[in-house]
């Protein structure tokens, strides 16, 4: 079986990132769980020793989750932020900052996204100015389709959470 006999980082995408990007305490209180969004091309092996249920899940109440579809800004890796730094001996979780998840988020835009968006821009991490320069200078770009449609997202985003 394969473990965790070396150290591993993840890069996080979540909706729980937001809440918790510069703790340095336990990840979760005992009862509950928290579940990681990690970058795609995540090995079915990591997501066996990492997901739910697994003995990571069962003793630190975390797992892993394998995110299918996100389009983070191209430089995002720059700007990662370490989430519980020392918590674990052989893990390191890094999560998007904070515009970057946003925008991770707007090319699929449900319910779920708009609500981490706003909840995000409510809590004061959010830049309106910061997150449209990201998307047109970052994001935009590498968009394979449907550019009109992500752009009056954001313009629809930008209305809604930071109304003038």
């Amino acid at each position: 079986m394969w473990s965790l006999a070396s150290a591993k980082t993840f890069n996080c995408i979540a909706a729980v990132v937001s809440s918790r990007l510069s703790s340095t305490e336990s990840p979760a209180p005992p009862a509950t769980s928290i579940s990681l969004g990690v970058v795609p091309n995540v090995s079915s092996v990591l997501i066996e020793i990492g997901g739910k249920g697994s003995a990571l899940h069962q003793k630190h109440k975390v797992y892993l989750d394998a995110v299918t579809v996100a389009t983070p800004p191209e430089n995002d890796e720059e700007r990662l932020v370490p989430m519980f730094p020392g918590a674990w001996r052989r893990l390191r979780l890094f999560a998007l900052e904070a515009h970057d998840l946003a925008l991770s988020k707007l090319e699929r835009n449900i319910e779920r996204d708009r609500d981490d968006v706003q909840q995000l821009a409510r809590a004061g991490h959010l830049r309106a100015d910061i997150l449209s320069e990201r998307y047109y200078a970052e994001l935009r770009p590498n968009l394979l389709a449907h550019e009109a449609r992500h752009d009056l997202t954001l313009r629809l985003w930008l209305e809604s959470y930071w109304p003038v």
